[in-house]
């Protein structure tokens, strides 16, 4: 049921977010306690503030109301994806070389299953990470998860 929903918001935010210049970059339909909250996460070049989310908000709010595709009540949320941008599409990736990044693999990689360190290249079917002075090439099929992070 989430896949399904995830797709159908995405089908009916897509246009808007083209049209406007923005990047849907993740959307989530989750239960917290006993609330469902569906989360669009957008960005744009330079970022995105609070009128962007606004103006997201009202017009996905609106086709929501129009399709009534969701048969729960939920909050709706929209918002930039933070500082700490999850890497899901290959672009994501792309995108991200050069930048500092946290990622974790399903199975052991060299002994590890977590790697923080620069994203050093991105070929669709291998991860490069540096971490200090020691490369780690890492399978994408095996990557769990990626982000960027933040230098401390």
């Amino acid at each position: 049921m989430s896949t399904q929903i995830k797709s159908t918001v995405e089908e009916l935010v897509r246009p808007f977010l083209d049209d406007n210049g923005f990047e849907l970059v993740d959307i989530e339909y989750v239960k917290e306690g006993g609330n469902w909250f569906l989360r669009v996460y957008v960005d744009k070049e330079g970022g995105i503030d609070i009128d962007d989310c606004t103006r997201v908000t009202e017009y996905l709010s609106a086709k929501l109301d129009e399709k009534d595709p969701i048969p729960d009540a939920y909050f709706l949320e929209i918002s930039s994806p933070g500082a700490e941008r999850p890497l899901k599409k290959t672009q994501d990736y792309h995108k991200a070389v050069g930048e500092h990044v946290f990622i974790t693999t399903y199975e052991p990689v060299n002994g590890l299953k977590e790697f923080e360190g620069t994203l050093t290249s991105f070929d669709e079917q291998t991860v490069v990470v540096t971490v200090g002075k020691k490369e780690h090439s890492i399978p994408f099929a095996k990557v769990a998860s990626a982000r960027l992070a933040i230098l401390f």
